[in-house]
């Protein structure tokens, strides 16, 4: 209907132009994809190997511990001997040096700790994230650029650049949704893992708070 109306003829050409010329964009970001997920798959099998699971058990004895430490040496003697991440060690020891702040400076400086390891683990979530988001989007997008000269090339009788289409539009969407549910996965298994950190983290914040408050 566009080419009977004036200027439809310059406007659906523009159009199919813009399209067109999206496919190696399309393409270069879906590649750059696939590699950023195999990275991440690379990252996490690395991390699970690597990463000390801490039973609840440790975090509640820990916690006793903390409350029946005798003066600030004995409670760094405890978290530096704790099983626990270095991590969480960097800040609990930064919280119990603090004996020389008051109360509301001490809790401040605990909450702003506490939210940069947030920060930490949201930044390597990101990347995944945004790839579930945009993978398969980026793989409906690579699926039906080529489908407008493989239709036309149809309706010439090219079965070869059909054929060429059609196996660029199957590939796209092959990697696109595919990159999308690895990084999807990913993803859940990283964030079980950082919201049981930050939990016990912030357990861990106010046993110390509790005890440097004496």
């Amino acid at each position: 209907m566009a080419l009977n109306i004036p200027g439809g003829e310059f406007l659906t050409g523009s159009l199919d132009v813009i399209s067109q010329s999206l496919t190696i964009p399309v393409l270069i970001i879906l590649l750059v994809i696939v590699i950023i997920s195999i990275i991440s798959l690379g990252g996490i099998i690395a991390e699970y190997t690597s990463r000390r699971k801490v039973p609840v058990g440790t975090i509640r004895d820990l916690i006793y511990e903390i409350n029946a430490a005798e003066s600030h040496e004995k409670l760094n003697g405890v978290i530096s001997s704790a099983k626990i991440p270095k991590s969480q060690k960097k800040v609990l020891s930064e919280i119990a040096s603090s004996s020389e702040l008051g109360d509301s400076s001490r809790e401040a400086l605990a909450r702003k700790l506490f939210e940069f390891e947030e920060e930490k683990t949201e930044d390597a979530l990101r990347k995944t994230d945004i790839i579930t988001r945009i993978g398969p989007t980026l793989g409906l997008m690579g699926t039906l650029i080529p489908m407008g000269p493989g239709l036309a090339a149809l309706g010439a009788g090219d079965i070869n650049t059909l054929a060429s289409s059609l196996t660029v539009a199957f590939n796209t969407t092959i990697v696109g949704i595919g990159s999308g549910a690895l990084c999807y996965v990913i993803g859940k298994v990283r964030s079980g893992w950082y919201d049981r950190y930050l939990s016990d983290l912030d357990a861990l914040i106010d046993a110390v708070l509790d005890r440097m408050g004496r």
